[in-house]
């Protein structure tokens, strides 16, 4: 089955292909000191945000991606985030009902300080609990479990939208790439979250590809530019991100070779039924 995403106009497109102008570099160093700093301060945000999203309160309605605001503010001890988690997979609202990982969110509010009504705790004795994780409503651990991980996918979600790329997809791609991490470097010169070859960082207007918001604006840029150049074929501007846009036009598709063809379908079955014919976001 080939994947197509939307496209984006002609002019935007170019655009993308162009250094970053001031707006974008400004974009970036805010997204750069949200993911480098991580205040405490930017819990209660976080949970009200993933709050909206669950809700469908003023945004479209995006269990998924109220799902990585709370678990990031979760992530930073805010009570009121891990408690909602809680009765997200008790209640199995747009997830599924998971009693495990109700008590073990509930509890870890509990910790926390949030007072939790006796009659739900002792309704729930019982139920052994499981360890913390995100799980999402096709039952994909997001593996947030980190403070920086979550950091990053909250910078994930907030940027992506400005590319018109599904965050899950981004999300995915970063994850194979460099599993989140900021200082990764591969033995070909690849930098960064996104993994980013100097001339491709250079291309796309990255100056410190090792900077995690440089980084993913690069990357992304580069991302919706392989999918306007394959007509929104989502296995072949992974595979141009993985291999380069040459290798695919050389051999006509997904080039043959055992590492571009495990990236691949890698993100595409992580990314799952998450990609559709219409736009994502």
């Amino acid at each position: 089955m080939v994947i197509r995403l939307p496209i984006k106009s002609s002019s935007l497109t170019t655009a993308l292909s162009e250094p970053a102008p001031l707006a974008g570099l400004l974009l970036g160093w805010v997204l750069l000191l949200a993911v480098a700093a991580a205040p405490a301060d930017a819990r209660p945000a976080w949970t009200e945000k993933g709050l909206q999203y669950l809700h469908g309160e003023g945004v479209a309605r995006d269990a998924d991606r109220a799902l990585v605001y709370l678990c990031a503010a979760a992530g930073r001890r805010d009570p009121v985030a891990a408690y909602e988690l809680g009765l997200l997979y008790l209640q199995g609202r747009n997830v599924q009902r998971d009693d495990g990982l109700a008590v073990a969110w509930l509890a870890q509010a509990e910790r926390l300080g949030e007072p939790l009504p006796p009659k739900l705790m002792e309704s729930l004795r019982s139920v052994q609990p499981k360890p913390l994780a995100c799980i999402d409503r096709s039952g994909r651990n997001l593996e947030l479990s980190s403070p920086r991980r979550a950091d990053l996918a909250v910078a994930i979600y907030d940027m992506a939208p400005r590319f018109e790329l599904d965050p899950a997809l981004v999300l995915e791609v970063v994850r194979a790439e460099s599993n989140f991490d900021p200082r990764a470097r591969s033995h070909k010169g690849a930098l960064g979250l996104m993994q980013l070859i100097p001339a491709t960082a250079r291309r796309f207007g990255v100056d410190d590809p090792f900077e995690p918001a440089q980084n993913l604006r690069g990357g992304m840029a580069y991302l919706r530019w392989l999918l306007e150049r394959f007509d929104g074929d989502l296995r072949l501007a992974l595979a141009g991100y993985n291999a380069g846009e040459e290798a695919v036009e050389r051999h006509g598709g997904v080039p043959p070779y055992a590492e571009t063809q495990d990236y691949v379908g890698r993100i595409l079955r992580r990314y799952g039924n998450a990609a559709t014919d219409s736009p994502l976001i």
